[in-house]
């Protein structure tokens, strides 16, 4: 009958045979696909199931053998990964992973130049390799060689993302050392991508203040930038540390036309999101709500706080010499009677206070106000501080500060 009539036209046994020998090849082709699919999807964290799915991969052959020549292998197991490393290099000469294995277990077996042959072969294929990176690193060390060293760090920093936490604090603690450190800034100068957080973890988990100092300032000579917030971290902690000098000629550094024998800033133009103690720290303590508001060209500090309510709302700390020196200003929007006015004071570190500068209100002498202060031997360091006194008004006391400055008395 025709095909019009709904009958399929009959095939030839042959036919039949191409049909079913096409659709069993498609099986296995869908099978196998199925099977190295699956069989990636386990390769990180069930490597013997993936290699039991597609034991003729040579990547996922060589994490297996990865896996059996962790460091509390056994010898059974590292002969094991060794022969998994060589039969997956047979399966794919690129399998990266299985020629750290073979260079790893050389090394543990003192073949040194064995070693070297094998990972250089590694790092030919790629340098993403964290154990070849690794075994780099301590090989150039062993050498003596510091700037292969530091070669080998800067590429494992670029390309692993476990590569900072795991050599950041080794490298903080190896640039105690001169002859290190000035390579590492050699190397920094260059700015690789990961020098800002080295910068920034240093800056806190430095082996000593006096350190990152050093290797700060040599930063700053090849024209590395560093934050703000390290740089105040570092003046922190060098003062904390009772190295004064050292925080000084840093923060100096950093604060052209700083002196010493004067405090800093008169009118607020500092853009500081992370002040350090030898700069004006605007105090939120207890109700008290100061901040300083920077204009296009001077800034202004401005306060309030809630009747009854006092307490310190700006410091600044000095490390000026023995001798007499003049606190001069301007304010702007305080009017609050006697008692209830703001005043600056200069206490010594250990609490002794050198004296006080009571603020006038605003709209006498137009707003200026001037007092003296004596700076006694044996008090090297101070704290210039402006503290409201708890006032009776149920508005508080509020106001505005756009200069000031303690210098020299002439």
């Amino acid at each position: 009958m025709s095909r019009r009539g709904g009958i399929l036209p009959r095939r030839s046994a042959g036919e039949w045979a191409v049909r079913i020998a096409l659709a069993l090849v498609v099986a296995v082709l869908g099978t196998w696909s199925v099977m190295q699919s699956l069989a990636y999807s386990e390769r990180g964290v069930a490597p013997e199931l993936a290699h039991r799915l597609a034991p003729g991969d040579g990547r996922i052959t060589a994490i297996l053998s990865e896996k059996l020549s962790g460091p509390e292998a056994t010898p059974a197991q590292r002969a094991e990964a060794n022969r998994l490393a060589r039969l997956a290099l047979r399966q794919d000469p690129t399998a990266m992973a299985a020629a750290a294995t073979l260079g790893i277990d050389a090394q543990l077996r003192g073949d040194t130049a064995g070693a070297r042959r094998i990972f250089a072969y590694a790092q030919m294929l790629s340098r993403r390799d964290l154990r070849t990176q690794l075994w780099a690193i301590e090989d150039a060390v062993g050498r003596g060689d510091v700037a292969g060293a530091l070669r080998q760090y800067d590429i494992t920093l670029r390309t692993s993302e476990y590569g900072p936490d795991l050599l950041f604090p080794v490298l903080s603690s190896a640039i105690a050392d001169p002859a290190i450190r000035d390579a590492l800034i050699r190397t920094l100068a260059a700015k690789p991508a990961w020098t800002q957080a080295f910068v920034e973890y240093v800056a806190v988990n430095g082996p000593d203040p006096r350190t990152t100092f050093a290797l700060f300032t040599g930063l700053q000579r090849v024209g590395v930038r560093v934050s703000a917030n390290a740089r105040a971290v570092l003046v922190n902690a060098l003062l904390k540390g009772d190295f004064r000098d050292e925080a000084w000629r840093y923060y100096a550094s950093i604060r052209p036309g700083a002196d010493r024998r004067m405090s800093r800033d008169p009118r607020f133009t500092a853009a500081l999101d992370t002040p350090s103690p030898l700069d004006w720290t605007p105090i939120d303590d207890a109700g008290i709500s100061a901040s300083i508001q920077r204009g296009d060209k001077d800034g202004v500090f401005d306060f309030s706080a809630p009747a009854s309510i006092g307490g310190p709302m700006l410091r600044q700390m000095q490390l000026l010499p023995a001798g007499d020196y003049v606190l001069q200003g301007h304010s702007l929007n305080i009017d609050q009677p006697d008692g209830s006015r703001p005043y600056w004071t200069l206490t010594c570190q250990d609490g002794r206070e050198l004296g006080r500068v009571a603020l006038p209100n605003s709209a006498q002498a137009g707003g200026d106000f001037a007092g003296r202060f004596s700076v006694p031997a044996g008090c090297p360091v101070q704290y210039l501080s402006l503290v409201a006194q708890p006032s009776d008004a149920v508005a508080g006391v509020s106001g505005q500060i756009d200069r000031v400055q303690l210098a020299p008395a002439r």
